[in-house]
């Protein structure tokens, strides 16, 4: 697990310096990979209609509800790795 913790932590770092910025569908997969994987499942109430940023941020984390943190941090450090 450490092991994979250190990957991913070296991912989020990657993360920042991409060479260019992934589209608005790829940052929020992003987004919701690494709050699954620090978080786990999504709580509280969905934002409201006029919240459009804040309610497609929890849309996107929550269709991973179920997903394991290491499955998440995994997916990350993959997803990341596929855009560098």
């Amino acid at each position: 697990m450490s092991d994979l913790k250190a990957r991913f932590d070296q991912a989020v770092a990657e993360s920042k310096s991409l060479p260019e910025k992934p589209d608005n569908m790829t940052l929020l997969k992003i987004y919701a990979l690494f709050k699954q994987a620090s978080s786990g499942d999504v709580e509280g109430d969905r934002p409201g209609m006029t919240d459009f940023v804040g309610r497609a941020k929890w849309d996107a984390w929550n269709a991973l509800k179920g997903k394991s943190n290491e499955q998440a941090m995994q997916d990350y450090i993959d997803l990341i790795e596929s855009l560098k």
